[in-house]
């Protein structure tokens, strides 16, 4: 019998694998193996959990899909997903639509996957059920989320979503921006016919991104929620976060590439594929987000798409704001100087599993999952609208050159994607929160 299922051989450490599971680490392992695979002139990193994207299954698979989605996230080196709540159709918000969700994650999903809840005007007797059935965590928005299906919620029900929230021990994400003055400022921009990018951009300023995020930790000090502050898309916001953290608030945030690495001036040359919501920044805003990258704990992909006649408006109000971007996380992060490989694994694995408690991932350790990438440094690679997995061949990204090539991914120790190939069937599991932090 051999002591290893396989037998990554690499520099400074090599990884002994078995049923799935890091079972060994050292330099020149001995013992047999079923096979071996060389990784000397490669970079493991963790495998990537993306905690943020929009695969809009079931209902909308139309726009994405756990098919094309998981093999567009296993092509970028990640190896589990946390699918956001709203654009399913119906939206996941209480025990059916969960299982839904579940059934079709589990049908057609290449990577593994967490689910997150919804927290929504209507549905606060759901939340004991989407936290028994095993959600990462809850969903609210505090603007207009673009679905119709998924109401905002007012300052009074995302009050009493918290006070909920944490008594079953659920943390809530928050998209925060204000409802009230971004729709005052469309307003005013609509009614002068101004309908350019730089129109859409003056309507949703930084400051309708701090206003809500610092009522959003009010609220979470007082009701002692766990909070999770997503895309943040500004250094200020960041340390918002950092400030109530060492007031004791338990609150970490997220930001995501296209805010690291595009800026305001790329969307109003790029156009539709750049649009998001709260939008592309300023290359100072850009700058001091980089500066803040220390006190930001994951970050996610917010990978969204739609189908192209959504994109397909003169009035740039009126386009679908999503950009397609989960196949490049890893990638993109590599082209950040102010990141090392050590903060990387951080923001998009170690950060992401102690923060949603997944016990079994987020590290090349022994007793994890053997989920990691083989990431060729130095390989400079252009990313082409057809190199894309996408349903939909459009991305901000298109044209754009990386240093790094991912060259393999391993999930639980099986290869599901390899040069431009992928495992036959899906390998994704469905995973719930044990403990966060």
């Amino acid at each position: 019998m051999s002591d290893f299922d396989f037998l990554v051989r690499s520099t400074p450490r090599d990884i002994g694998v078995s049923d799935g599971t890091i079972v060994v680490l050292g330099e020149n392992l001995s013992g047999s193996a079923a096979r071996e695979i060389d990784a000397t002139g490669f970079t493991i990193f963790p495998g990537v959990i993306d905690a943020h994207v929009h695969f809009n299954e079931p209902g909308r698979t139309e726009w994405e899909g756990f098919a094309t989605g998981s093999r567009a996230a296993a092509a970028g080196g990640t190896t589990t997903v946390f699918d956001m709540p709203l654009n399913a159709n119906p939206p996941t918000i209480d025990g059916p639509s969960f299982d839904a969700k579940r059934t079709a994650a589990e049908e057609h999903s290449l990577v593994d996957f967490g689910l997150w809840g919804g927290l929504v005007p209507g549905n606060l007797d759901q939340l004991e059920t989407l936290r028994d059935r095993g959600v990462v965590g809850l969903k609210a928005f505090m603007a207009n989320s673009g679905i119709d299906d998924f109401a905002a919620v007012d300052a009074r029900v995302l009050r009493e979503g918290m006070e909920r929230a944490a008594a079953l021990g659920l943390i809530v994400a928050v998209h925060a921006e204000s409802e009230t003055m971004t729709r005052a400022l469309t307003r005013r921009a609509l009614e002068n016919n101004e309908t350019s990018v730089r129109a859409y951009l003056r309507s949703r300023p930084v400051a309708a991104e701090l206003e809500t995020i610092d009522q959003a930790l009010e609220m979470a000090g007082e009701t002692g929620c766990k909070v999770h502050i997503v895309h943040v898309s500004s250094g200020s916001g960041v340390r918002l976060v950092a400030q109530a953290r060492k007031w004791g608030v338990d609150v970490t945030c997220e930001t995501c590439p296209h805010y690291l690495v595009l800026s305001e001036d790329d969307m109003e040359t790029l156009g539709v594929v750049a649009k998001c919501a709260p939008p592309l920044r300023s290359a100072a805003e850009q700058r001091e987000l980089r500066q803040g990258l220390a006190n930001i704990e994951t970050i996610g992909s917010d990978h969204s798409p739609s189908p192209p006649e959504l994109k397909e408006r003169s009035n740039f109000f009126e386009v679908w704001g999503g950009i397609s971007g989960c196949q490049h996380l890893l990638a993109l992060l590599c082209e950040v100087e102010e990141l090392s490989h050590t903060d990387i694994a951080r923001l998009t694995s170690s950060g992401v599993a102690r923060r949603f408690g997944l016990a079994r991932k987020g590290a090349i350790e022994i007793g994890r999952d053997a989920d990691f990438s083989l990431v060729a440094f130095e390989r400079e690679e252009e990313i082409t609208l057809e190199s894309l997995h996408y349903r939909y061949k459009q991305t901000p990204y298109a044209g754009r050159k990386t240093r790094v090539r991912i060259a393999r991914t391993f999930l639980r120790g099986e290869c599901i994607f390899e040069q431009g190939v992928f495992s036959v069937r899906p390998r994704g599991r469905f995973v719930r929160p044990t403990s966060g932090s």
